[in-house]
């Protein structure tokens, strides 16, 4: 026993076979990480660039020539021009009150922000039919008044404000709980009322949380295809957007004008990677700082 303790006491297991063992293993977990990610992720981004620029830069070009293009872009910013800031003001509101205060009902509102990302978005646009069509529960009323919901602009941004109201709120909730209470508490003891202690005190604090939701919640805006499909009516050159026109485009074997189209898509996501990146590490390294602090 006393060999054990002593300085020279050398463990008969080898170190290094540990080690290399691990080594091996990562290197095995991370070569089928990078395999996943090219087969699923780099490879048909790669395609759809290669099929769009197949025919050469001018089909290319030509494919954003059609009007029916220009009206599903339009569309397409008008949509998350709306949803995004009614998702912020709503995240925001939502996140404030659940992670600063205790109320009544308090799970029930976090359960239902929760709810577009378990309910299928056609399904979701289901229940708008079923509100506003014209047999709906509201679709007498909005025809004798003349009021256009379905196959109109403003079923398309209902549709999209539902499937993308979580992404604020669920961002910056665990943001906030995390960074408790004591500054505001601080704020409003020196005398500040509540809405001037969330604009200089919260607001600031979460600044890159919500501009990293601001970003993945316009990114599926822009992108969404179910509720939307279902909403929208396919009225070509009226309430089209960018994806429904992609699918018109590929259906009719126009390919490379569908994948031109398409690659508008594929550069958002793009994008979007780069500037999420971007952000994390910026966001991470505040928090590391303010920890730090």
């Amino acid at each position: 026993m006393s060999e054990i303790f002593s300085p020279a006491y050398v463990p008969s297991a080898k170190p290094d076979s540990v080690a290399s063992e691990g080594a091996a293993t990562r290197a095995v977990l991370i070569g089928i990480a990078v395999a996943f990610l090219a087969l699923f992720l780099v490879l048909p981004l790669i395609a759809v660039f290669t099929q769009a620029l197949s025919h050469g830069l001018a089909a290319f070009l030509d494919a954003f020539r059609e009007p029916d293009v220009w009206s599903a872009i339009r569309l397409t910013l008008t949509v998350a021009a709306i949803a995004v800031p009614f998702n912020v003001v709503f995240g925001l509101a939502a996140s404030w009150a659940i992670a600063k205060f205790e109320f009544p009902g308090k799970s029930l509102l976090i359960t239902l922000i929760d709810l577009p990302f378990s309910v299928s978005p056609v399904v979701s646009g289901l229940i708008y039919v079923l509100l506003f069509g014209s047999q709906g529960l509201f679709g007498g009323f909005l025809l004798d008044h003349g009021i256009e919901v379905l196959f109109a602009l403003p079923g398309i941004v209902l549709a999209t404000v539902f499937v993308t109201f979580p992404f604020v709120a669920r961002e910056l909730i665990p943001l906030m709980q995390e960074q408790g209470t004591a500054e505001e508490e601080a704020a409003l003891t020196l005398g500040a009322s509540g809405l001037h202690a969330f604009r200089t005190v919260t607001l600031p604090n979460i600044r890159w949380g919500l501009l990293y939701s601001v970003l993945l919640c316009n990114a599926r805006a822009m992108g969404e295809f179910g509720a939307v499909s279902v909403v929208s009516g396919h009225i070509r050159g009226l309430t089209n957007t960018i994806p429904l026109h992609v699918e018109i485009l590929y259906n009719e074997y126009n390919f490379v004008a569908a994948f031109a189209v398409a690659s508008l898509l594929a550069a958002l996501a793009l994008i979007t990677l780069v500037l999420k990146s971007v952000l994390e590490w910026r966001f991470s390294g505040e928090l590391a700082g303010g920890r730090a602090h």
